[in-house]
């Protein structure tokens, strides 16, 4: 116990160093912000081309599309964020010189992983939050607020897969000194697959099935149910258990695989190696 409160108490001190290099770079937070601002600019008048008929109904609710789209927004972009933010955290300790430091210090590789991105965690959904309250008070949005908790559920429960995703391509990074294209690619293909930005009907078949096993499709339908038709955690319930359940799967193959990667490069004495 006195083991697990000692690396705990390491996590802040990763947050801290975080909360600092983005307070250094606040042209860069706030450009991020206005480009996704624009985004919801620019969806708001594609809804007034977009057929409110063709878009699918929550709970009886018949979804107007900027509603529809501004979940889709928000939760890729939090996905594309958080796996970009766990690979490349690795890759920059790499490129200054400090990954080999920090791993010989009585850290473990599990404490360097959470701590790596335990800022990010917090955040990155706190930032989207606040974004699509912006997007509601400014442009509207009819969303229930019954269903924020719910949604937040979800979305706490999609936050494991990505951090899998992203565990494995730093993994990659650690081997090859490269590898965030790969996963970029399947995390684009998982977009596609998850309706972010048109009603699944209108794809193809196979993306239909794929989206059924698809995390991120199945988080952006619940909170849609959730946000838009009101539904409770009786809805959602057996969403969030497959969730959980793919989540989970995914956390734990990228756990492995990034100490198999940090296994394999202090075996070599390449880890200090970019």
């Amino acid at each position: 116990m006195s083991v697990l409160v000692a690396e705990a108490r390491k996590i802040p001190a990763f947050m801290r160093r975080d909360l600092l290099v983005l307070l250094s770079y606040r042209a860069a937070f706030a450009g991020d912000l206005f480009y996704i601002g624009v985004q919801a600019v620019m969806f708001g008048f594609v809804a007034e081309l977009i057929d409110e008929s063709k878009l699918p109904s929550y709970g009886g609710v018949q979804a107007s599309y900027f509603d529809f789209v501004m979940i889709g927004v928000i939760i890729t972009t939090v996905c594309t964020v958080l796996l970009q933010r766990v690979a490349m955290a690795v890759r920059q300790e790499q490129m200054i010189g400090t990954l080999e430091a920090l791993l010989v210090t009585p850290t473990s590789a599990t404490t360097v992983q959470v701590g790596s991105v335990a800022f990010d965690l917090v955040f990155v959904p706190i930032r989207m939050a606040v974004l699509l309250f912006a997007v509601a008070v400014t442009l509207g949005l009819g969303y229930e607020l019954s269903g924020v908790l719910p949604s937040l559920v979800l979305l706490a429960g999609l936050v494991p897969f990505v951090w899998g995703l992203g565990l494995m391509s730093a993994a990659a990074i650690v081997t090859f000194r490269r590898g965030t294209g790969p996963l970029g690619v399947i995390m684009s293909v998982l977009g596609l697959a998850s309706g972010a930005f048109f009603p699944l009907a209108l794809l193809p078949g196979w993306i239909q099935t794929l989206a059924e096993a698809n995390p991120v499709a199945i988080a952006m339908e619940g909170t849609r149910e959730a946000l838009i038709g009101g539904a409770g955690w009786g809805a959602i319930g057996s969403d969030l258990i497959v969730l959980v359940v793919l989540s989970g799967a995914a956390l734990f193959a990228g756990v492995m695989a990034f100490r198999v990667a940090l296994a394999r490069e202090h075996r070599r004495g390449t880890l200090g190696l970019y």
